[in-house]
């Protein structure tokens, strides 16, 4: 969440800051709100504390009255007023900062200011990487090379829990645990990540920690176990991040970085009717995660790394491939600074994203309370998240299967895939 103090010290600058990210005038009301209930909160701590040392004097005042038998009735009839007031102002104080915590949830992470200003028009291609196929014949979408190679069963998926749930079965489930496998062994051995197999169920605690509670959750996004308090997770970013939620670091130990592979769930209720041919958009979809806790002064920096190691996937799978840096309007609730990579696949036509790489700042160590103290004895600060896929299966599929297919309808295997996946092409 945002640095209330910041609220405090510099409205027009978080006013500023938010506003490009659109709905100015929500934005603008909770600002106002936000220190309105600041105001009162503090006038409030202010008043509490002087009743309180009324409170102990006149304590102090009956007790010496007692003992000299002398009458005390005004003095104890101030008390008893005194304590009704102080649970009044702790009854109210408790109604404010609840009020403003409720805001603090909802509003977004202020853009970087580097971010381009606009919606999704805006993004600004950064660089690409190698150049688009050629092909002698007209390249067909992945729907119906899967099909016909049997790596893909839509309709297997789709009989036992509906549109959205898709199936792969025989060379293409060795693919997709193949890439698995070979992305977490990349991202281990050569990134130097420590490799996490997180649960895949969280609570509430750790959905608010990273931002998806309450706005993902109470837009229909979210698959919630209601009777046991427990989502299923949209991304391993969640569990991970939440690894050291309500915790004090060491800063000799920043940068901590891990990788996690895991299913994810989102019901995308917002894209009803999108993209509803082949796989390019699921409801359960696996994703190898990368998650770092850096020092604030390195964040920047990090993100950059974090991104290149995503790109390393796409590279060394030879998939032509742009790095979009995203315009404010197109960023995610919780993210200050986003990069996406998008593969380019020919059978459809389109770049497909299948990676973000988001640099949160302390925004997630604020709700989650994930501090490090940065040398002995000096005061505790929040570290700054980050998180990439690194990257999502589906689409980086779909990447594979267009761009190396080839007119007798085989698909030629990456190279780097070839020892995981036990073959040189996928034929009828």
């Amino acid at each position: 969440m945002l640095d209330l103090k910041w609220v405090r010290h510099s409205p027009d600058e978080v006013r500023e800051r938010l506003r490009v990210r659109g709905a100015a005038e929500v934005t603008d009301a909770a600002i106002a709100r936000l220190g309105d209930l600041d105001e009162e909160r503090r006038r409030l701590l202010g008043e509490g504390e002087a009743l309180k040392a009324r409170r102990n004097v006149v304590s102090q005042e009956v007790g010496e009255r007692k003992r000299r038998k002398d009458p005390a009735d005004e003095l104890v009839t101030e008390m008893r007023a005194v304590g009704d007031r102080i649970r009044e102002i702790d009854e109210r104080l408790r109604d404010v900062e609840n009020e403003a915590e409720d805001i603090l949830l909802r509003t977004p992470n202020a853009p970087d200011p580097s971010v381009p200003v606009g919606g999704e028009s805006n993004n600004v291609v950064v660089r690409e990487w190698g150049a688009l196929p050629s092909f002698d014949f007209q390249p067909r979408p992945h729907w119906e090379i899967g099909a016909e190679l049997g790596l893909i069963d839509l309709p297997k998926g789709a009989k036992v829990a509906g549109s959205g749930f898709p199936a792969f079965t025989g060379a293409g489930a060795r693919l997709q645990r193949a890439l698995i496998n070979w992305m977490l062994d990349l991202h281990t051995s050569e990134h130097g990540y420590t490799e996490a197999s997180p649960p895949l169920l969280v609570n509430r605690d750790a959905m608010r920690g990273t931002g998806q509670f309450p706005k993902f959750v109470e837009e229909g996004d979210a698959y919630e176990l209601v009777e046991d308090g427990l989502f299923l997770i949209p991304t391993a970013e969640v569990p991970v991040t939440n690894f050291h939620r309500e915790e004090l670091l060491d800063g000799d130990r920043l940068p901590i970085s891990y990788v996690a592979y895991s299913p994810c769930f989102r019901r995308e209720a917002g894209s009803a009717g999108k993209d509803t041919r082949g796989i390019l958009r699921v409801h359960q979809f696996d994703k190898v995660e990368l998650v770092r806790f850096e020092r604030p002064e390195n964040s920047e920096m990090a993100l950059e790394t974090l991104t290149g190691h995503a790109e390393r996937v796409l590279q060394l799978l030879g998939l032509p491939y742009r790095v979009l840096l995203l315009a404010a309007g197109d960023l995610g609730f919780s993210s200050r600074k986003t990069y996406d990579l998008e593969v380019w696949a020919p059978g459809v036509g389109r770049w497909l994203e299948v990676s973000s790489s988001s640099n949160f700042g302390d925004y997630q160590a604020r709700r989650a309370d994930i501090r490090f103290r940065p040398a002995v004895n000096e005061k505790p600060e929040f570290v700054h998240t980050l998180n990439a896929s690194g990257v999502a299966l589906p689409r980086t599929i779909v990447g594979i299967i267009e761009n190396y297919q080839r007119e007798d309808g085989s698909v030629v295997v990456p190279e780097v895939l070839r020892k995981y996946v036990g073959a040189d092409t996928f034929t009828r």
